[in-house]
Order: structure tokens, then sequence, then C-alpha cells
């Protein structure tokens, strides 16, 4: 590292450590007059965020870490940073303003450098360095934005799929899960994950799997409810398909689908006194001989 860039260093990381308060504040009013932080976030934790930031930004720059990896390298500028992002994304910012509201902090830093010298190489050197060391940081506050927003998207798909694939209790010992919509893989292990679960914790015998509301039933939704039937059967419960209509049976004997191992009814309540009859037959009795 060249005298200039040490001496750069040196000056950065003594404006960030010496006028924390003044550097954060700035910031801080950077944001509220730009509205670049694009979210609900109130003044209180706008500060809250300059403070933590600025903080790890001085220590960051004391390490032995080149400039260009101190972000990179540096665990606590580096979680601060993350935790930046993810708090943005949660707010429901867009990565271009969470990365904006870093780079504002450029302009902050820089006049609390300038306040300290008017050498021009000095501010030059000082100048090169801030955005070496805040580009990098508003490039990995991008990355974990996305990151951090695909992650929060997975979630909440993954919600709505329980949401939309519920298990009901319709009698003792007798559960029934009502399809509506695509059956696909995805929604499938939801689905059995949900009723394996109903099972144990209900001591189920039967389970009810209703497909009313599946519009289509091809080679793909079938081996889906040939593979939950057979978990089902595994927790030793067994099931019965209702909604059976007209044209999902041609559809079915058409593809050549073999559900002979499987009870099947048109409706839900024949399904239903079907799965009562069955439970308070002898333990014996088994769907197929029905």
């Amino acid at each position: 590292m060249s005298s200039i860039e040490t001496g750069a260093r040196e000056l950065v990381a003594g404006a960030l450590e010496a006028e924390a308060d003044d550097i954060a504040d700035r910031w801080v009013q950077l944001q509220l007059t730009r509205a670049e932080q694009g979210t609900d976030l109130s003044e209180s934790l706008l500060r809250e965020e300059a403070d933590g930031l600025v903080g790890v930004l001085g220590a960051g720059l004391r390490s032995d870490a080149p400039v260009e990896r101190v972000v990179a390298t540096h665990q606590d500028l580096r979680r601060a940073v993350s935790e930046f992002s993810m708090r943005r994304a949660r707010k429901g910012a867009s990565p271009t303003a969470t990365s904006m509201a870093v780079l504002t902090l450029k302009e902050a830093l820089l006049e609390a450098v300038q306040r300290r010298t008017h050498d021009g190489d000095e501010l030059f050197a000082a100048a090169l360095l801030i955005n070496q060391l805040l580009d990098r940081a508003g490039a990995l506050s991008f990355d974990t934005f996305v990151e951090g927003r695909e992650e929060i998207i997975r979630r909440q798909s993954r919600q709505l799929l329980e949401v939309s694939t519920p298990v009901v209790r319709l009698w003792r010992q007798v559960l029934a899960v009502p399809l509506i919509g695509t059956l696909d893989t995805a929604r499938t292990q939801v689905v059995m994950e949900n009723l394996l679960q109903a099972i144990q914790e209900h001591e189920a015998r039967i389970a009810i799997i209703d497909i009313t509301g599946v519009p289509t039933v091809d080679t793909a939704v079938a081996q889906h409810l040939m593979h939950t039937v057979n978990a089902v059967r595994l927790m030793g419960a067994d099931c019965v398909i209702s909604g059976i209509r007209p044209p999902i049976a041609q559809t079915i004997a058409q593809l050549g689908i073999d559900l002979s191992t499987i009870l099947t009814r048109a409706t839900l309540a024949d399904a239903l006194s079907a799965a009562i009859e069955l439970r308070d037959s002898p333990a014996s009795a088994t769907l197929t001989e029905r």
C-alpha cells in the first residue's frame, strides 16, 4: 500500500471515528430529503441504522484488509450491511433504493473529510477510497436484498400453499383435504406433510382427498395422488378419493391410469359415508374389499 493510500485510509477512518455522529446525522438528513429509503422507516430507525453502519465502517478501515476487500472480509461490517438490506427488504423498499441509500453515505462522509483537510491530493485520494469502499457496500447490499426478497417470496408462497391445502377433521378418525386448482410437485409435498401430521395428531384411520376443485387429472396429477396415498398408508391409514366427475373418469380411463387399489367416490358426501362405514367395520376389512 502506497503512502498516499495509507494517508487516505487514515484520513477517512479518522473522520468516521471523530465525526461519527455528524456523519450519521447528515446521512439521515440526505435520505429523508431525497426519499431514497423508499420505505416507511421512521427517522429514529434511520438514525439507528446510520449509527450502526458508520461505526463499523471505521472499524473496517482499521483492519489489515485491502480497501476493496474490507466489506467482504470484515465480519461486523458485512453483517451490518446485510442486516441493513434485509430490513429494507422486509419494509418493501426496492433493491435500487436500498443500494442508493448506501451510496448516499458517500456524500455525508466526503463532507466530513473536507472539514479535516483542504489538500487537493488528499481529498482526491480519500474520494477514491470512499468510492471503492461504499461501492462494495452498495453491491453487497443489492445482492443481499435480492436474496432476502427471494427468501421472503418463497416463504410467502409456502404459506399460501399451506393455506390453500387445509386438512379438515370431518368426523372422529376421518380427515379430508379439499384440493382446488392444479396439483403440482410442490403442492403435493405440502399436502402430504400436512396430512401426515394431521393423521398423527388425530389418530385418523381414513383420509379423504377431494379433487372436486381440481380442473383436470392427467398422468402427473394421478402420480401425485398415488404418492400421497402411499404415504398415508405407511402411517397406518387409508384414503378415499372423492370428486371423480364424469369428465375426469373418462380422462383417467383413456390415459390408462390404474386407481383400482383406491376407493373412489363421486362426491365428498359419498366419500364421508364410505369412510365412516369403513371406520366402523371390522379391522380386517380393507378399502379394496369394499
